[in-house]
Formats: structure tokens, C-alpha cells, sequence
């Protein structure tokens, strides 16, 4: 492939659509609907301190894949053909990756971790030797990236390898090398480190492509409430879950779009260093986001099965109140680096409060899981509803009681 042909499997920046989200691209995102089912079905079925460990290793995993495929598609053009083959061949690897991720702490381990270090690295490098000869610093940008990917491989082989205790052990610890990358700016021996603009993006294409993902988890919950309810009897405590784990879906949903994700599109697409904004806002802080709203669909499939009856036990708790309160903490550090104002939300902190309320108050209260998952859903419609009131002047028309000042304080805390 010559030069200038390689030249033409990039986008053209400033171009007519240069930075829309392809059909390809959706297509590609279907394996991560399979992944996540597979992780949060894996959680419901290991829900104890090592299932949850090992769901976070893999939750990170899956993320990291996907996260530097649409920084990849960022640069490269899926319109063209051997850009839409490359997508296709890391979808068949994952594929067979999600197809793994049930048993990868046990028989699946090496499928697991060969897919996933032949994925990140056969990208890196291709794309390392696509820039060859018309974009040398994009070339040492991918050959650092690589370095990194190269450096945390033997770890995940080893660890496929190895009994699960130190499997675990030897993939936290390619995964911390890993995430450490980006935030050392990839420094390499020999090759220096990447700067900023090493990393020129098109700061509205990753977040369009951050918010699509939001909407892949949110469909997974979906998803596992309508196939859990599906196979109940439609009693009045079911009913009632059922539009509880509805209703708190819609909440978070509301939370990310309603200013989160148009915000932080604009600020990122009118951002100088969009790079670096990319890598905080998008790169590292949806992880929590995503994380929480998978946690939150398992606490939805588990008071499904058994809304009253019974106590809600602590690990219930845990994920009925700790899913959306880690969605907040995302959403929240989200905001929080995009506005114009840098000032965390008061209304998350006030959801957060509440969450914390709530699973402390289901412990020590006996609640049963229903009464549970209603609690956390009124905290997050909560959250959404303090929100929108001060984002949509409800302070200065229907609060005349607060003086001035404190009007102004409310509404730009959530600015």
C-alpha cells in the first residue's frame, strides 16, 4: 500500500461530515451490548467481594478496548474499506472476547487475555505503520501507545496462565500500566513522551461517541428489565419494581443528556487542548458513569426476581444504592471539568447524600429490596429535578423567601 493510498484511510479535518459517527461504527458497538449483558449477568451470578473484583478487572478491560478503538476511528476514515475491515476483524475479536468473559477467571482465561492483547496491539501497530511516511509524529504517538500495550502483555498471559488468585493479581496489575499510559502522556525510552497536540481530535466525534456508549449501557439495563420481568408473574410488587427499574433508568438518562452530555460536547468541540479534555472527561471519568449504570442493572434484575418477602441483604445494598451513587460521583467529576464555571453540581451531592441515607437506613431499617430500589430511585429523580429547577430558573420564580445572592449560588452551582 503506498503512501499516499495509506494517507487517504484518514479523516480530513475541516471536511464536509469529517467527524460524524459512521454506520460501522454503530455496528462495532454491538459486541459491547454482548459484553456488558455478559459482565453484569457475571456480577449477578458472583455477587460477593472477589465477583466484584473480578468484574471490575473486566469492566476496565472491555472499556480500555473499547475507548481507544473510537480514539482510533477518531483519526481513521470508516468510510473506507480497509478502515471498515480492520472494524469488522476487532468485532469477530470481540466477540470473542465477550464470549469469554464469563469463565475468563476460570477455564476462558487465555482465550480471554489473547484476544484482548491481540486487539489492542494489531490496532496500535496498524495504524502506527498507516501514518508511515506523511505523519511521523502520529507514527511515535502509536509506537509509544504500543510500548505501553507491549509492556502489560506478558501480565495478562501470565495471569491466563496462572490459578485465579494470582490471575487476578498479575491482570490489576496490566490494567494499572495500562491506564497509567494516557496520563504520562505515553512517556517512552527512546521515544520520548506525546504532547497535546500528538493528540489532535475532533473533540464533537468523541462525544457523540461517549454519549452512544452511555445509551449501549442504559439499553443493557433495558434490556434486563424487560427479559427478567418477562418471565414473572405480573403481581403488584413485580408491576411495581418493574416501573421502579424503568423509572430509575429514565432518571439516569436524564441526568447524562439533559445538560451533561451537550455540554461537555460543546465544550470539548470549542476546547484549544481538546485532547487532554478528551483523555480526563471522556477517557477516564465515563468509566464510573458506565460502571454505575451496570451495577444499577443488576440491583434491578436482583429486586425483580424477589422485590418483598425477605430483607434486603447488605450486597443487595450495595449495588441497589451504590450503582447510582457512582453514576452521580461520574456525572458529577464529568460536569465538573467541562463547565464554564468549574463548581460540582450541588444537586449530585445532594442525591449522593441521599443514596448513602438510603443504604444505610435499609440496613439498619430491614427494608425489603423494593423499598430499597424505590429509595434509590427517588434519589436519583431527585438529582435530576434539583437540577433542571436551578438550570431553568425555578430559584428566582418560585423560591422568593431566598435572598439574592443565594438564588444566584444555587443556579451557578449547577452551571
Amino acid at each position: 500500500m503506498s503512501v499516499e493510498t495509506r494517507r487517504t484511510l484518514f479523516r480530513i479535518r475541516d471536511a464536509e461530515n469529517s467527524s460524524r459517527v459512521t454506520e460501522i461504527e454503530l455496528f462495532f458497538d454491538l459486541v459491547f451490548v454482548f459484553a456488558i449483558t455478559q459482565l453484569s449477568h457475571g456480577l449477578v451470578d458472583h455477587l460477593n467481594m472477589r465477583g466484584a473484583l473480578e468484574t471490575l478487572v473486566l469492566f476496565l478491560a472491555v472499556w480500555w478496548l473499547w475507548i481507544y478503538t473510537s480514539w482510533a476511528t477518531n483519526w481513521l476514515d470508516p468510510e473506507r474499506t480497509a478502515v471498515r475491515g480492520l472494524l469488522m476483524a476487532m468485532m469477530l475479536g470481540g466477540l470473542v472476547l465477550a464470549s469469554a468473559l464469563p469463565k475468563a477467571f476460570g477455564a476462558s482465561g487465555l482465550v480471554f487475555a489473547l484476544a484482548y492483547v491481540t486487539m489492542q496491539l494489531a490496532r496500535t501497530l496498524w495504524i502506527a505503520w498507516l501514518s508511515r511516511g506523511h505523519n511521523r509524529a502520529r507514527v511515535r504517538n502509536f509506537l509509544r501507545i504500543a510500548f505501553y500495550f507491549l509492556l502489560a502483555a506478558p501480565l495478562w498471559i501470565a495471569g491466563a496462565l496462572a490459578e485465579a488468585n494470582i490471575r487476578l493479581l498479575f491482570w490489576a496489575g496490566a490494567l494499572a500500566i495500562e491506564y497509567a499510559g494516557p496520563w504520562l502522556f505515553f512517556r517512552t525510552p527512546l521515544l520520548g513522551r506525546s504532547g497535546i497536540d500528538d493528540w489532535d481530535i475532533s473533540g464533537s466525534h468523541m462525544a457523540e461517541r461517549c454519549a452512544l456508549f452511555i445509551i449501549i449501557a442504559l439499553g443493557e439495563a433495558i434490556l434486563v428489565t424487560g427479559a427478567t420481568f418477562a418471565d414473572l408473574t405480573p403481581d403488584a410488587p413485580t408491576v411495581t419494581a418493574f416501573l421502579v427499574s424503568f423509572v430509575g433508568s429514565a432518571a439516569m438518562w436524564w441526568i447524562y443528556f439533559d445538560t451533561g452530555a451537550k455540554r461537555g460536547g460543546e465544550a470539548i468541540e470549542h476546547e484549544a487542548e481538546a485532547g487532554r479534555l478528551a483523555r480526563n472527561a471522556y477517557t477516564y471519568l465515563h468509566m464510573p458513569i458506565v460502571a454505575g449504570i451496570v451495577v444499577t442493572a443488576v440491583a434491578d434484575e436482583m429486586m425483580l426476581a424477589h422485590p418483598v418477602g425477605h430483607h434486603a441483604e447488605i450486597a443487595f445494598i450495595l449495588v441497589a444504592c451504590g450503582g447510582p451513587l457512582l453514576f452521580l460521583f461520574g456525572n458529577q467529576a464529568f460536569k465538573y471539568v467541562t463547565a464554564d464555571r468549574p463548581i460540582p453540581p450541588l444537586s449530585h451531592f445532594i442525591g449522593q447524600a441521599l443514596l448513602i441515607g438510603s443504604g444505610i437506613s435499609a440496613w439498619q431499617g430491614h427494608w425489603t429490596p423494593l423499598t430499597t430500589g424505590v429509595a434509590a430511585m427517588a434519589a436519583l429523580i431527585a438529582t435530576a429535578a434539583w437540577e433542571w429547577f436551578s438550570l431553568n430558573g425555578g430559584w428566582q420564580r418560585w423560591a422568593p423567601w431566598l435572598d439574592r445572592r443565594t438564588k444566584i449560588a444555587l443556579e451557578d452551582s449547577e452551571r
